[in-house]
């Protein structure tokens, strides 16, 4: 055999080897699985961003927006039944104290079962922080009216703060949309959405307005009205915001105005 040939042997034994060697991971390289970006974890962000994404209409992105605010059927019924509890143990007992506790302890007993079950319990802390506030007015007072008493006032600023976002035309439900679509104040552009947005906004208006016009006279009366305050504060509470947001649904079937959507700027050339 000529020598060009053994190199020519030699050559294709070494290629053969640094092959199989770069092929086979040795004890101190452990080889690393590739990651499936579809099994990857997907951020709390992410997935906002995503659900966020799966609405093509303003109508579409408000209507999820108000769902997720009003915490479906069980944040209303969460929000209810410290009322319930207050309002029942005081006509049974006449005794502020123990209105009290049952009030708060309700919305603690609502709140172990949200941490029991590992769900959001943002609308239970809010009833919670809601009947605590109650009983501060009523116990300082002696008074259990004053319990509705920051609920009133609660009604009273939200129907103003509306009104005068829909008199300087920023109606409330704007912002709603700009969450959905990444920029808070392009929707002011378009005067369509604009008007859209100040209708919504009255619609959320008409439910506080109706809890105080009701309500504050009561308060106001001689005598304990909490009899009536307590019953008042349930039917006007959650049955008068879904009466509130069926108008608003109903408002935007008629529609379907498409979102624009924040473009993320060019890349350069």
């Amino acid at each position: 055999m000529t020598a060009a040939g053994r190199e020519s042997d030699v050559s294709e034994d070494v290629s053969e080897a640094a092959t199989t060697a770069a092929s086979t991971p040795g004890p101190s390289t452990p080889s690393v699985p590739a990651t499936d970006p579809a099994t990857e974890p997907t951020s709390e962000a992410e997935t906002e961003a995503e659900a966020a994404s799966a609405h093509d209409t303003v109508e579409a992105a408000v209507r999820a927006q108000l769902a997720k605010a009003l915490g479906g059927v069980r944040g209303m019924i969460e929000a209810a039944v410290p009322t319930l509890a207050f309002t029942g143990t005081y006509i049974g007992t006449d005794e502020i104290k123990p209105a009290v506790a049952a009030g708060v302890a309700a919305a603690v007993v609502l709140l172990l079962i949200r941490i029991a079950q590992r769900s959001n319990p943002q609308f239970v802390l809010n009833s919670l922080v809601g009947i605590g506030i109650a009983a501060f007015f009523a116990l300082r007072s002696g008074k259990a009216e004053d319990a509705f008493l920051p609920g009133i006032l609660l009604n009273a600023g939200y129907a103003v703060a509306m009104i005068f976002s829909i008199a300087v035309r920023w109606p409330i439900v704007g912002f709603i949309i700009g969450s959905v679509t990444g920029d808070p104040t392009a929707w002011r552009s378009d005067p369509g959405v604009v008007k859209l947005c100040m209708r919504l906004t009255w619609l959320l208006v008409l439910p506080c307005a109706v809890r105080v016009a009701v309500q504050y006279p009561i308060y106001l009366a001689d005598g304990d009205q909490s009899g009536l305050l307590g019953p008042a504060k349930i039917v006007m509470g959650w049955p008068l915001q879904v009466a509130a947001l069926a108008a608003m649904l109903w408002l935007l079937a008629r529609g379907r105005t498409p979102i624009e959507r924040e473009r993320p700027p060019a890349e350069p050339a």
